[in-house]
C-alpha cells in the first residue's frame, strides 16, 4: 500500500509536471509560432510584391522610353514654317491620288499660342468610302503632325456608292522666336 501511494504520488507529480509544461510552456510556444508563422507568410507577401514591382519595373522604363522617342518624333513633326501653300498642295495631290472629286480645301482663321500656331483646314471631297478611308490614314502618315478634328460622310442622293465628306483638320508650326 506503501508502495502504491508512492507510485500514485509519483504519477500525479508527473500529471501535474506534464500539465504545467503544457500550460506554462507549450500552449505560449505554440500561440508565438501561429504568430511567426502569420509575420513570416505576411513578408512573404511583400516580398513577392516587391518582387514582380521590380519586374514591371523595367516594363515601365521601357514604355517610358517609347514614349520619349514618340514625343521626339512629334516634336520633329511640328517644323517652324508655316508652308500651308506646299502643305494644301501636298494634299490636293493625296486627293487626287484616291481619285476623290469635287475637292476644296480652305484654310480658317489660325490660333496662335505661346509656342505653336495651330490652322485649322476645311475639307471636303467626295468619293468611295474606301477611297476616303485610304486618303485619310494617308493624311495621318505626313511628315507633318496634323489632328483630324471632325469628320462627316454624307451619303449620295442616288445611292451610286458616293460619300462626301466633310473634314476639319488642324495643323501645327512652332511660333517663331526672335
Amino acid at each position: 500500500m506503501f508502495l502504491e501511494k508512492k507510485q500514485i504520488l509519483i504519477v500525479i507529480i508527473a500529471i501535474a509536471a506534464l500539465s504545467g509544461f503544457a500550460l506554462f510552456r507549450y500552449t505560449p510556444m505554440k500561440k508565438n509560432m501561429k504568430t511567426v508563422k502569420q509575420v513570416r507568410a505576411k513578408q512573404n507577401l511583400v516580398i513577392a510584391k516587391g518582387i514582380s514591382d521590380s519586374q514591371q519595373l523595367s516594363v515601365f522604363a521601357e514604355q517610358l522610353d517609347k514614349l520619349e522617342e514618340k514625343l521626339d518624333k512629334f516634336e520633329d513633326n511640328i517644323p517652324e514654317q508655316r508652308n500651308l501653300g506646299l502643305f494644301l498642295k501636298v494634299v490636293a495631290q493625296l486627293m487626287n491620288q484616291h481619285n476623290l472629286k469635287e475637292q476644296a480645301i480652305e484654310p480658317l482663321e489660325e490660333v496662335e499660342t505661346d509656342d505653336l500656331i495651330c490652322i485649322p483646314v476645311s475639307m471636303e471631297c467626295t468619293g468611295q468610302l474606301k477611297q476616303i478611308f485610304e486618303f485619310c490614314k494617308n493624311l495621318q502618315k505626313l511628315d507633318r503632325k496634323v489632328r483630324i478634328t471632325q469628320v462627316k460622310l454624307k451619303n449620295g442622293n442616288d445611292f451610286n456608292g458616293e460619300i462626301k465628306m466633310e473634314t476639319k483638320i488642324v495643323i501645327y508650326c512652332r511660333t517663331q522666336v526672335s
